[in-house]
């Protein structure tokens, strides 16, 4: 079965016994840590990889470091898929490091060489390894209906603000403001706040004084209010997702101490029968 620990759902080997053995040795923190290094190290590789002196200096040396690593995530994943049989797939974190060996393992040669820049998606296998990182990730998975409905907002602002800039402005800046499309574009640029108010704001204000009535609310909706409201769905989803995890340890700490009182009842009552049984033998 599937149990969740450390934030992140750790299968629970079952069947023989050399099966849950491999299990659970694959699952422990030392694999885990060298499975991170490895990753860490062949994320390294793959940067080196880019620059041409370093392939003619050590091309062999870097693809065969390279190739023995991914030899090394196979093995990983086969160990697992032996261990935990079909229950494997019940965990999304071992698809996703499923799904990534699998990208690794595909021939990039002919047509399909440009999939050998998907190499360095090795590297997201730092958010299946790393519990901080897979903490964040499950935050923003839960944060997204809020961010869905954060966006949904901004959305509805740019259209209405992008209607009314098209229709004001439009005939006068038509490069700026003449489609709807080109209205989007540039209120898009004024809520990054690049080059917003000499590039665009004050240019139209020269033809329409009052300009800054229309540039000044969207900016304060979209880019104050709408954007900091993102920031606190995604603060406030981390702190759930925080609060879950130590529920969570705090429920098998209390499972611990309760096995451990129960083993403890056991021996007394073992000990208290044994002293019986020697005070009947006495009293006879």
């Amino acid at each position: 079965m599937a149990v969740q620990t450390e934030n992140r759902t750790v299968m629970q080997p079952g069947g023989p016994g050399w099966r849950v053995r491999l299990g659970e040795g694959i699952e422990s923190q030392t694999a885990r840590r060298i499975i991170t290094a490895l990753i860490l190290i062949n994320a390294v590789i793959l940067g080196i990889e880019t620059s041409d002196s370093a392939r003619e200096a050590a091309g062999s040396i870097l693809m065969a470091l390279n190739q023995s690593i991914l030899a090394v995530f196979v093995i990983e994943i086969l160990i697992k898929l032996v261990a935990f049989g079909p229950r494997f797939f019940k965990s999304g974190w071992n698809i996703f490091d499923f799904l990534i060996i699998a990208i690794s393992l595909i021939p990039a040669s002919g047509p399909l060489a440009i999939l050998r820049t998907l190499r360095i998606l090795r590297v997201l296998r730092l958010l299946s390894t790393v519990k901080r990182l897979r903490m964040l990730v499950e935050s923003l998975m839960q944060a997204m209906p809020g961010i869905g409905w954060s966006a949904a907002l901004l959305l509805m602002m740019f259209y209405i603000f992008g209607v009314m800039g098209t229709e004001l402005f439009g005939e006068r800046f038509p490069e700026w403001f003449g489609t709807l499309g080109r209205s989007i574009y540039s209120l898009f640029q004024v809520m990054t706040l690049e080059s917003w108010s000499m590039g665009i704001a004050r240019p139209v204000m020269t033809e329409f004084p009052y300009a800054w009535v229309y540039f000044v609310p969207f900016i304060l909706i979209s880019s104050f209010m709408v954007l900091n409201l993102f920031i606190a769905i995604i603060v406030s989803a981390t702190q759930e997702v925080h609060e879950m995890e130590q529920r969570t340890e705090r429920a098998k700490a209390d499972k611990i101490a309760h096995e451990e009182r129960e083993e403890m009842l056991d021996l007394l009552r073992s000990m208290n029968a044994r002293m019986e049984a020697i005070e009947s033998r006495l009293s006879r």
